[in-house]
């Protein structure tokens, strides 16, 4: 079972740089859009080069030429795990994928975020099917483009194991133990529960980050997510 991936939701270096000191272990940590915009690429090779995996959280999504230069230069930085959303279309998704090419980085996309829900998706993006429909649907999208997986709930990681195979990596944000607050998320999920719908890979933040002793709070998730607990 794959490590929990923990989102890095810091706003400085000196901040990830603490964090991190506290574990023994090489990590799979995300960098978001707030910190790669604060820190650049330095942050990102900083933290690789302490041996931990990353997840470059960037949900690129532009004009096709755009995307595929921008993945030229991301794949220079050794990510293991970027992605762009798929609502940009086919077209920029293969882009997308022939930006990575000759990297060993993985490309995922985004089908809806966990923090909207079917309503907020009728009346924002005026798209009338169901939320799990939307979601199957960029799945297969970006199946047929080529990608490796997509970010999704937990909620629909079983349907789109079965419509895009099992290889197909369903990674799941929004999860954390049932004694921590949702916060801004609609669609959340215990790792335990992920494990059980299908979910290849979990994104933990603040009930790891913001925990009193991150590295214990880490082991229970890691172990609850593996079924160990």
């Amino acid at each position: 079972m794959n490590k929990p991936i923990i989102a890095l939701d810091f706003a400085s270096k000196q901040q990830v740089e603490a964090f991190l000191a506290q574990f023994s272990e090489p990590l799979f940590v995300k960098v978001g859009m707030e910190l790669y915009f604060q820190e650049g690429p330095e942050l990102v090779r900083f933290i690789k080069s302490q041996g931990h995996n990353i997840f470059l959280d960037l949900k690129l999504h532009d004009i096709p030429n755009t995307v595929e230069s921008a993945m030229r230069g991301l794949a220079k930085l050794g990510v293991d795990l970027v992605n762009v959303h798929a609502a940009g279309g086919l077209e920029m998704m293969q882009a997308a994928k022939r930006g990575l090419a000759g990297s060993e980085t993985k490309l995922i996309a985004v089908t809806q975020l966990t923090s909207t829900s079917e309503s907020q998706m009728h009346e924002d993006q005026l798209v009338y099917v169901s939320l799990e429909e939307s979601v199957l649907h960029y799945a297969k999208r970006a199946m047929q483009a080529g990608l490796d997986g997509v970010v999704c709930s937990v909620l629909e990681a079983e349907a789109i194991g079965e419509a895009c195979g099992q290889n197909f990596l369903r990674v799941t944000p929004g999860i954390r133990p049932a004694t921590v607050s949702a916060d801004d998320q609609k669609r959340i999920a215990t790792p335990a529960q992920a494990r059980a719908k299908g979910a290849t890979h979990i994104v933990v933040g603040r009930a790891i980050t913001k925990a009193e002793n991150p590295a214990d709070s880490y082991t229970q998730i890691r172990e609850e997510w593996s079924g160990q607990s």
